[in-house]
């Protein structure tokens, strides 16, 4: 027994050692596990998920999952999910990521690297499955994609013999004229001091041929002048009133309310609008169209839904396995007929019987395919933070565009600088 102390000794310190090691990685022991597991993702508006998950429940009894629903607001879902994964809490194992989360929650070591040949992303749309890598990893799968359209009233445009703006300048014109003529509002997007702000910003900057952040999110990419030709396309819709004072609170349900009462004559808004808009005021009045830039069609921003899985999950392999389901084809088909979200199978969007049924979606697929990811950066809540905050004091008009966009490259410079 003495001569076996030693050794008994040498090999709880070294389990010990190892313990610390996985802990110091974000990983957790079990992580090719199986068993149940909790799925956390923003709060489901259309109630079609469950249903998803009681087929997968039925034919996996060992691997049952519960849908855990955080709040609607994208900003709160992640606070709770933050909070949860800091703490290295096993409770979540299945995460519900907004697009733009992926760069922060992979390099904290919070969600962990997924084998591409696990799933046919060459099938996916392309610009979506970008949303979902990390320092060329995989680190999510894409469920859900969008991106921004222009809502029109072409009932109105067709009475005037008018094609819909593919620039800025023929949008002004029709938003101004038709405007007064048929005494309506010009046009919105979503200008209160949000993330929302921030997308309109990152869509007018990109429009006029410019990027805020380097593809990789370590450095600053903002051209002042480009900038300024951006912001200035939206604080001149305010200063000679096409654009309603009314739209500085404007998030997404206000600007859509807005449109199908009525009350505006073009909107940019997601494709989740487009439904509700068939059974308002404006039904048969209306379509939608890419978003105008400068000098012709303009850019838009991804957003959407991918599902990561948490690093201190002990049911991984089971995890695995339900994106895997949850991803797949038929599923998807669910996401937009049920859901009302744009899926990112591309052949879903060349489906006749899916066209008939969604006619914005050959539209959409061209706005998803040259519509750019929002700034990557691991600190992308602060850098939205000063950029919604900035552009608003413009738009308020607080302060004019050239010192707007001058702060604004200063203070992202100071964030992403950060250690």
């Amino acid at each position: 027994m003495r001569r076996l102390a030693p050794l008994l000794l040498a090999a709880l310190l070294a389990a010990g050692c190892a313990g610390l090691g996985e802990a110091d990685t974000g990983r957790v022991p079990g992580n090719d596990g199986t068993g149940p597991m909790t799925f956390a993702t923003g709060r489901d508006t259309t109630a079609y998920l469950q249903p998803l998950i009681d087929t997968w429940n039925r034919a996996h009894p060992g691997e049952q999952v519960t849908l855990l629903e955080l709040p609607e607001a994208a900003d709160e879902q992640r606070a709770q999910m933050v909070a949860n994964l800091q703490a290295r809490s096993e409770r979540y194992d299945v995460l519900g990521l907004d697009v733009v989360w992926t760069a922060e929650f992979a390099d904290a070591g919070w969600i962990v690297p997924l084998d591409r040949s696990m799933f046919p992303l060459d099938r996916f749309l392309a610009p979506v499955v970008d949303t979902a890598v990390y320092r060329d990893k995989l680190y999510a799968v894409p469920y859900s994609s969008n991106a921004g359209l222009l809502y029109y009233r072409k009932d109105i445009l067709d009475a005037e013999r008018l094609q819909p703006p593919k620039t800025w300048a023929e949008l002004r014109d029709q938003a101004r004229r038709l405007g007064r003529k048929y005494k309506l509002d010009g046009y919105a997007g979503q200008f209160l001091a949000y993330e929302g702000l921030t997308v309109n910003f990152a869509e007018a900057v990109q429009s006029a041929g410019g990027e805020i952040l380097s593809p990789d999110g370590t450095g600053v990419a903002l051209d002042l002048g480009t900038a300024r030709t951006g912001l200035d396309f939206l604080v001149g819709g305010l200063r000679e009133g096409w654009i309603p004072q009314e739209a500085l609170s404007y998030k997404e349900e206000e600007s859509r309310l807005a449109f199908q009462e009525g009350r505006l004559l073009f909107a940019r808004n997601w494709p989740h609008a487009y439904g509700p808009a068939t059974r308002s005021a404006v039904g048969g009045k209306f379509a939608v169209t890419r978003l105008p830039g400068l000098d012709g069609p303009g850019s838009s921003t991804l957003g959407g839904l991918n599902l990561a899985i948490s690093a201190y999950s002990k049911h991984q392999k089971s995890a695995l396995e339900f994106i895997r389901y949850f991803t797949g084809l038929e599923n998807q088909r669910r996401v937009l007929s049920e859901g009302s979200f744009p899926p990112v199978w591309s052949e879903l969007y060349d489906d006749p019987g899916m066209i008939k049924r969604h006619p914005y979606l050959p539209v959409l697929k061209q706005s998803i395919m040259s519509a750019r990811k929002r700034p990557v950066s691991s600190q992308y809540d602060q850098v939205s933070l000063v950029i919604s905050s900035g552009v608003s004091d413009a738009l308020n008009l607080r302060k004019p565009s050239d010192e707007t966009v001058a702060t604004l490259k200063q203070e992202l410079g100071e964030i992403v600088r950060r250690p």
